[in-house]
């Protein structure tokens, strides 16, 4: 976000039209009535992929407490599946070691249940996840844009709503339920970018979906036919025949003429 803060201050100086995406902290959400199963899967891909460093990943969980434990394990379970290693060509280093140092900075080792090594020289950072986490943990002060998963249980899906409403809006969000209700509930109540239900990150995949951020998260929208419409101008113009205009355009005006302009065009409308 500073950096586009940067841009946009210099494209300012020369009225220069700009397109942000800022990314941010893209929640997931997963309902009572959320598949784990299906939820795991993706979701562990979406964030590791890239070493978590995509504008896009699943910064951090919010799992209803029915499903929390079993969540973890099964967290634990697909990251030892999918064996994210660097010589497996399936992983790869933090793209330099201030950005290594911070992220490590992030992690609270009382908290975490899988992963949490590291080499800064190495600039490596295992898959990480931390159960417990709150609001003011230090993971949820900034995106984290890394391999380090923050999970935090729920009761109320109207306090998560509340709470992500509280926070600079996200490039995305994802939620796992198949609950009509739910849906709709957080979709009209929660403003992001664009995103995913009962998937992550895959979203910008379909070039046909517009993609950009929201807020904090971006200005404008680009992919297929969006992005030939943002770098586009479009220049109105009107080209009429020559023939005379009616003399109610003209001064001078009269009751008659503001009467008749009422009959046809309700003043107030």
């Amino acid at each position: 976000m500073p950096v586009g803060k940067f841009v946009y201050a210099a494209a300012a100086k020369h009225l220069t039209p700009v397109v942000l995406e800022l990314g941010g902290k893209s929640p997931t959400i997963i309902a009572p009535d959320g598949n784990l199963d299906v939820a795991v899967r993706r979701l562990v891909w979406a964030k590791f992929v890239n070493s978590g460093q995509t504008c896009i990943a699943p910064d951090y969980v919010c799992v209803h407490r029915s499903l929390y434990a079993e969540f973890l394990k099964k967290v634990g379970d697909e990251i030892e599946h999918a064996d994210y290693q660097l010589e497996n060509g399936n992983y790869v280093h933090i793209i330099n070691e201030r950005n290594t140092s911070r992220i490590v900075s992030l992690i609270d080792p009382r908290k975490v249940v899988v992963g949490g090594g590291y080499s800064i020289g190495n600039r490596f950072i295992e898959p990480t996840v931390m159960k417990d986490v709150t609001w003011d943990d230090r993971a949820m002060q900034e995106e984290i844009f890394g391999p380090v998963l923050p999970v935090m249980p729920y009761n109320d899906l109207g306090d998560v709503i509340a709470q992500i409403k509280e926070r600079p809006k996200p490039l995305a969000l994802y939620l796992f339920t198949e609950d009509q209700a739910t849906k709709d509930k957080v979709l009209s109540e929660v403003s992001f970018g664009g995103g995913c239900i009962n998937d992550a990150f895959m979203h910008i995949a379909n070039g046909e979906l517009p993609f950009g951020g929201v807020g904090d998260s971006g200005i404008g929208n680009y992919h297929g036919e969006a992005g030939f419409r943002v770098f586009s101008h479009y220049k109105s113009i009107l080209d009429r025949e020559v023939v005379p205009d009616p003399d109610i355009k003209y001064p001078p005006y009269t009751d008659e003429k503001l009467a008749v302009l009422k009959s046809v065009v309700p003043l107030g409308a």
